[in-house]
This record gives structure tokens, C-alpha cells and sequence, in this order.
């Protein structure tokens, strides 16, 4: 069987993003003998529901783990609930949309909760050394909608199994090229080295798939 994962496009002022560089990578690896299927989704309100259940639907996987940039963040972040609601926040899509106070669903849930085993993994990335932590809320940009869409639709279909969303990190990379003014005592954005992502998103995809 497979895991999908999926990631983002780069965005507004990221030349690069971390999800899309692991999604590429990791796509065709084995993992606790689940081949990882990596997708990259464009950072599009219009479709993203549809785009995702398009995917769930053509590889029926064994589980689901979307991942997306949160810049200026220190740690994987596993995301407990995603709601019902996108809302740009001023930060317009690459097609320039720019939602306020809409939901995703229009008769849908109020929101849905993860179904990875959070505070294990957070426990195991831990114990590996990975910066981890659970979060209560991913926003109500594109990776929450990611999060609300895809348990959305398995729930619909009646799909029994561990989906969810990590937010990762910048690159160092990132982190250098959005540093505001540091030679003059400014700030430079939390970062993690891709290869310990990529290793973080294999033990996400591992915890996962003990629950399958």
C-alpha cells in the first residue's frame, strides 16, 4: 500500500519551500513497507479540496500526511484540528485570492481533528533528537485548509485511517534570504536542516502507520 504526501509550492516572498523539496524527495521511498507517493499542490484556495480528494481517491492510501512552511517556526509542528474556515489573513494565494471569514464547507463540519497519534510522535521525534511539538491551531490559510479538506473527504467516503498536517520549518537557505538586516543587529528566522526534516516526516509517516 502507499502514504500520500503532500506539500506546497513555493509562495509570496519564499523562493523555496520545504514541503514541496521533502514531497519530491521522498516520493517513491519505502517506509515501514508503505512506498511514500509525494504531491506537490499549488498554493491555490480554488481546488485545493478537490485536488486533494482527487489524490485520496486515485491511491487510496494507507494514510495522509500533508505538510506545508511556517516560517519563523523552531520545531516540526504536528497540527491538531483543522476548521472550517479560510481566511487569508492579508497573505493572498499565488492566484491572488484573498478569502476573509468564508468556509471551506458551506455545509460541512465546524472542524475535524487530526487522527495521527500526535502526542506519540511528538514523544519519538523527541527522543531522536527532532525538535517537535503539537500545535492547536494551523492557521486558516492553505495548510488548514489542507488539514479540513482531506479528513473531510474521508470521512465522507468512510475511509478508516491516520490522516493529518506538520507544518515544517524554513531551510537555512530560507532563513538567510529572509533575514531582515542582520548585520545590523536584526533578526533571522528560525531554521532546521532539510535532511532532519526529511528524516522527521519518515518517523511522522512510521507512528502513522502503527495505528493502520
Amino acid at each position: 500500500m502507499s502514504v500520500l504526501l503532500t506539500g506546497y509550492e513555493p509562495f509570496g516572498e519564499f523562493e523555496e519551500n520545504p514541503s514541496e523539496q521533502l514531497a519530491r524527495r521522498l516520493d517513491g521511498e519505502d517506509v515501514a513497507g508503505h512506498e511514500l507517493v509525494g504531491s506537490v499542490l499549488p498554493v491555490e484556495f480554488d481546488g485545493i479540496g478537490e485536488r486533494l480528494a482527487t489524490l485520496v481517491d486515485r491511491h487510496d492510501p494507507a494514510a495522509v500526511v500533508c505538510t506545508g512552511l511556517a516560517s519563523g517556526e523552531p520545531a516540526i509542528r504536528l497540527e491538531r484540528v483543522g476548521v472550517n474556515v479560510a481566511d487569508a489573513a492579508g497573505t493572498p494565494d499565488n492566484a491572488d485570492a484573498d478569502p476573509v471569514d468564508e468556509r471551506i464547507a458551506p455545509d460541512g463540519a465546524d472542524a475535524y481533528l487530526s487522527t495521527l497519534p500526535l502526542v506519540r510522535t511528538v514523544e519519538h521525534l523527541r527522543e531522536r533528537g527532532v525538535p517537535a511539538r503539537v500545535s492547536n491551531t494551523a492557521g486558516t490559510h492553505l495548510c488548514n485548509d489542507a488539514l479540513y479538506s482531506t479528513l473531510a473527504h474521508l470521512d465522507a467516503t468512510g475511509r478508516d485511517v491516520p490522516a493529518g498536517f506538520v507544518h515544517l520549518p524554513a531551510t537555512p537557505a530560507i532563513a538567510v534570504r529572509n533575514a531582515e538586516h542582520p548585520e545590523r543587529g536584526g533578526s533571522v528566522p528560525a531554521s532546521m536542516d532539510l535532511d532532519l526534516q526529511a528524516e522527521a516526516v519518515r518517523q511522522v509517516v512510521a507512528a502513522a502507520l502503527v495505528t493502520v
